[in-house]
């Protein structure tokens, strides 16, 4: 009796499969590739694959170089989700549903205060010119900026308060530095402001 062993083919046993059917099984598998997508060369899946990490620094020169990169990384991180107002990223002074409301506030109405910086510095070229008229002027048009600075800040700081009121009743809030968060804020032009504004002008908040 001849033994055979565990895992070899018995040279007399034949396959199931017929060259015939091999042939088109062939042909099958060709015009089934042909119809899909065509097969991406070794460079660009191993691109697709994510690749092992790097390998430690072998000098302090290189570590401290990596160390840079990742903190400067962080940080544009983190300015980029403060401007948008993303909670984990804001400082102190700037989180919780309160101060979002404030500023909301402030970003939907349109400030004096925001062409503060204008006017300060029309002012301030006046205050050079050697004309006596000139500079009447100056001091005329910047006075006038501080009377309607104020009163816009009034009407701003009964708004803040008011809506601040309505919408958390059941809180005890500082109103006054509530108020001047908001009055700060205005004083800023719209495209400077920090966080980002999140409403449109004229919105109802």
């Amino acid at each position: 009796m001849k033994l055979r062993l565990p895992g070899r083919r018995d040279p007399a046993t034949k396959p199931d499969a017929t060259p015939g059917d091999a042939g088109e099984l062939t042909e099958q598998l060709v015009r089934a590739g042909s119809k899909g997508r065509p097969t991406p060369k070794r460079s660009e899946a191993q691109g697709r694959r994510q690749g092992p990490p790097p390998p430690p620094p072998t000098t302090r020169k290189e570590a401290y170089k990596r160390q840079r990169e990742q903190i400067a990384a962080r940080r544009a991180e983190g300015r980029q989700g403060a401007a948008r107002g993303d909670e984990s990223y804001l400082p102190a002074r700037d989180r919780g549903p309160v101060r979002k409301l404030v500023r909301d506030v402030v970003d939907s109405r349109r400030n004096i205060g925001s062409l503060f910086l204008a006017v300060a510095a029309v002012a301030l070229v006046g205050t050079f010119v050697p004309s006596l008229t000139v500079k009447g002027y100056s001091s005329f048009v910047l006075f006038g900026f501080f009377i309607l600075l104020i009163i816009d800040s009034v009407v701003l700081g009964r708004k803040i308060k008011r809506t601040v009121t309505a919408r958390f009743p059941d809180q005890d809030h500082k109103m006054k530095g509530l108020v001047w968060y908001g009055i700060s804020r205005s004083t800023m032009i719209r495209k400077w402001r920090f966080p980002k504004p999140e409403v449109a002008l004229n919105a109802e908040v």
